[in-house]
């Protein structure tokens, strides 16, 4: 059985619609910028959702917090489908599946600074704005869903794997339609950890680049309605593993992340010289690019056209999986006929010591409607995965 993804809504440092984010992602037009919002008296190069973000209006106070927000502006784009579906299936037959790494620690921490303050916790704050669990559970709240809510939390492949638990939910005959994706918020909390990590940088990323010092942080969301009715957009298949290797670093031989993308081919059926584009998880950290290089160039060769649109978006940790899938949804409707390509942005000085990889560069195309697009995510801990996705059925 095939899975679509019917339909895509995505906020994130390009923008709030599919509209500007498209018109951002194809001009290149990155939506990371230097601030001190998360950082007081450190600027820091941030993909930050600036947009007025909706009210969790209607739900307890354990639901309120600006990771919901997030959620919910991404849901406003596609609801009338996912109602639609809901209408159809029966809201028994639905599912929620999502990705998060913060979920509403930002609130969190305000309530702690405002106790450390001597004034107590604010009325405001309540635990389990910061469980894992709430997106997933608020989301079925807000549109009456009576079918799975759970979250996937793996760090950055998060979202990604909450795609495959959608796609094997209805596989499996346990579901008709899945909301399924990911959503990821800044705070001073998540910043402040991956600085401890001197993981980074203080200009804007530079992946596979020479010159390349650590990841620009954003954030976002972005959720797909998934059902078995054909659409323009197919997940075909999926890959995942665990390395194990170590908690923050991956394994530079990359066979974690060569077993996953192995799984996702053989589980569409087709050959690695078909993919026409991958879109990296290139964070522009020492030894992630060289990992992903190397395994990219053994898998693919150095003709695959390949791109980071981290430069872009910053990378958005548990949401950056399901956004990057949204920036290749983007990519593989019909009225994208010339095969424009998510482009990377970087200095152009390339790292000698990594294999040559075949980069899309800023107005790259295909001169054709892209067909086959892998997308991959690694993340700490050594979990894996990647997504394969086919234009039309």
């Amino acid at each position: 059985m095939t899975v679509y993804l019917n339909d895509c809504g995505i906020v994130c440092a390009l923008g709030a619609s599919r509209e500007e984010v498209r018109a951002r992602l194809f001009a290149a037009d990155s939506g990371v910028l230097p601030t001190d919002r998360h950082t007081p008296g450190r600027v820091l190069p941030l993909g930050v959702v600036d947009a007025v973000l909706p009210p969790v209006a209607g739900h307890g106070v354990a639901a309120r917090s600006r990771n919901n927000q997030m959620a919910l502006a991404a849901l406003a784009q596609i609801r009338p489908a996912v109602e639609q579906a809901i209408a159809r299936y029966g809201a028994h037959r639905v599912a929620v599946v999502i990705g998060t790494s913060t979920s509403g620690i930002a609130e969190t921490q305000d309530a702690i600074r405002q106790q450390v303050a001597g004034d107590g916790l604010p009325d405001a704050f309540h635990y389990g704005q910061q469980e894992m669990a709430s997106p997933a559970l608020m989301l079925a709240e807000e549109l009456g869903i009576d079918g799975p809510a759970m979250v996937h939390s793996s760090a950055c492949s998060s979202s990604a794997k909450a795609m495959a638990s959608a796609a094997r939910l209805i596989r499996m005959g346990l579901c008709d339609a899945v909301l399924t994706g990911g959503v990821d918020t800044l705070c001073g909390f998540t910043v402040a950890g991956f600085s401890a990590l001197a993981s980074v940088s203080e200009r804007r990323c530079n992946p596979l680049g020479a010159s390349r010092d650590g990841i620009n942080i954003g954030e976002g969301a972005a959720l797909f309605l998934m059902t078995a009715q054909p659409a323009a957009v197919a997940l075909r298949g999926w890959g995942e593993s665990s390395d194990g290797h170590h908690m923050s670093a991956p394994d530079p031989e990359g066979g974690g992340a060569r077993l996953a993308i192995a799984q996702a081919l053989a589980r569409a059926g087709i050959a690695a010289s078909q993919v026409d584009y991958v879109n990296l998880h290139g964070t522009a950290t020492p030894q992630n690019d060289a990992m992903e290089a190397r395994v990219v160039s053994e898998l693919f060769g150095g003709t695959v056209m390949a791109s980071s649109t981290k430069p872009l978006t910053g990378h958005a940790l548990g949401a950056a999986a399901a956004i990057e899938a949204a920036l290749c949804w983007l990519a593989m409707q019909d009225d994208n006929a010339e095969g424009l390509l998510p482009p990377h942005l970087w200095d152009g000085v390339a790292d000698t010591a990594l294999p040559s990889l075949r980069l899309a560069l800023p107005g790259a195309r295909l001169g054709r409607p892209l067909d086959w697009a892998l997308s991959n995510s690694f993340a700490f801990g050594g979990s894996n995965a990647a997504l394969l996705f086919r234009r039309g059925t």
